[in-house]
């Protein structure tokens, strides 16, 4: 059995999108391409046929891929009843010595973007949050170094 996958209902929502998208409309694509690539004859230098076949294997693996993350996904929420850091909870951090408020919501490592301020709870930072609460002073080790930080709020 696969090990579980944390994503949130958001996160799982994205995921069947773009499932979706490549079953039913990137495939049947790549088919007619490279129903047409072969009518073209002499495959061994048909560079339409070959980009097609590349293509279609990435594609291929991406379905595969989501289809057994979306299987072995544990739909993670959060009814913001909880002061206490966990999957699924928004926080409002801020770095000693920095004014700026950072906000995060942990998510599992699959849904993880930092630039949409969506950090795993597997990552450094993710991971020393869960189980903390608001005024909580956190110190974590990070590749660029040692950072401590407080935290502001839990949602």
């Amino acid at each position: 059995m696969a090990d579980a996958v944390y994503l949130t209902a958001e996160g799982a929502g994205d995921l069947r999108r773009e499932l979706d998208t490549l079953i039913n409309e990137r495939r049947p694509e790549l088919a007619r391409k490279l129903k047409e690539a072969v009518a073209q004859g002499d495959l061994k230098e048909n560079a339409d046929y070959h980009d097609a076949k590349e293509q279609q294997a990435f594609i291929e693996g991406r379905i595969q891929y989501l289809e057994n993350l979306l299987r072995a996904a544990v739909i993670i929420s959060n009814d913001g009843m909880s002061d206490m850091i966990n999957l699924g909870s928004q926080v409002t951090i801020v770095e000693e010595g920095v004014d700026e408020d950072e906000v995060y919501t942990i998510v599992g490592a699959a849904e993880a973007n930092p630039a949409e301020g969506k950090i795993s709870n597997e990552s450094p930072i993710g991971a020393a949050l869960i189980g903390r609460k608001k005024g909580d002073k956190v110190r974590v080790k990070a590749p660029g170094g040692e950072i401590t930080f407080r935290v502001k709020k839990v949602k």
